[in-house]
């Protein structure tokens, strides 16, 4: 198990936007960090109120969005207008080229999400766009699939041979790990114990696919895994 810190993490802060970066993005350049598998990118945004990312390009990359706090405005030349809240979650494939815009929907509170970026298993296709939506009760205290490549289960497809699930954990749950191939846990709040080691709001961990681990719950917390080939 390899641990990634909350503090090791890169930063930037453009007034509006305040960023943590869990691999190398924009002006943050680690080498030793430069993505996990075909995990290429973890940000941690938090938008001010009227604030986002103005209309701009993509191509070859899934680009996941997961709404943790506040309202997020998608738009993009696909002809797609959503507002993504708490429990959505957004797949965006860009395939050959795709323009789109994110922007806090509120005037008054602030937009706290994490934008994931998936390195494609097919390069060149049509871009394309899915949303849904995952209660609470269906993430409490389990391991929900919220992302995999043929959209099991009823989540979100993805251009790639990969699994995300999300959990929602009170103190004392314990949970194990889903059949996982190469993992990244990542803690989006709270506090976990894994392996002897405790993890807290923006640490992460590593796991090869011969490391078995399972999770405690210590304080109210909210997790993602990342299955990967």
């Amino acid at each position: 198990m390899k641990i990634r810190r909350s503090n090791e993490r890169g930063y930037a802060d453009h007034g509006w936007l305040r960023s943590y970066h869990t691999f190398s993005f924009a002006n943050y350049m680690d080498p030793n960090h430069m993505g996990f598998r075909a995990l290429r990118v973890i940000n941690e945004d938090r938008v001010s109120a009227g604030h986002g990312f103005g209309a701009h390009p993509h191509r070859d990359m899934e680009i996941i969005s997961y709404v943790l706090e506040g309202e997020m405005e998608h738009k993009d030349n696909m002809g797609n207008g959503e507002v993504m809240r708490p429990g959505d979650v957004q797949r965006m494939s860009a395939g050959t080229g795709v323009l789109h815009s994110e922007f806090n929907h509120s005037q008054e509170n602030g937009l706290h999400f994490l934008q994931i970026w998936i390195e494609p298993a097919q390069r060149g296709i049509r871009p394309s766009y899915e949303q849904k939506h995952f209660p609470e009760a269906d993430r409490q205290g389990q391991w929900r699939l919220v992302i995999s490549q043929e959209g099991h289960n009823g989540s979100v497809s993805v251009n790639q041979d990969m699994n995300l699930y999300a959990s929602l954990l009170s103190a004392g749950d314990q949970v194990a790990a889903p059949p996982s191939r190469y993992a990244w846990l990542h803690v989006v709040k709270g506090a976990v114990e894994v392996n002897g080691e405790t993890l807290t709001t923006g640490d992460a961990a590593a796991f090869t696919p011969d490391e078995q681990f399972e999770l405690t719950c210590t304080d109210a917390s909210e997790v993602l895994l990342f299955d990967l080939a």
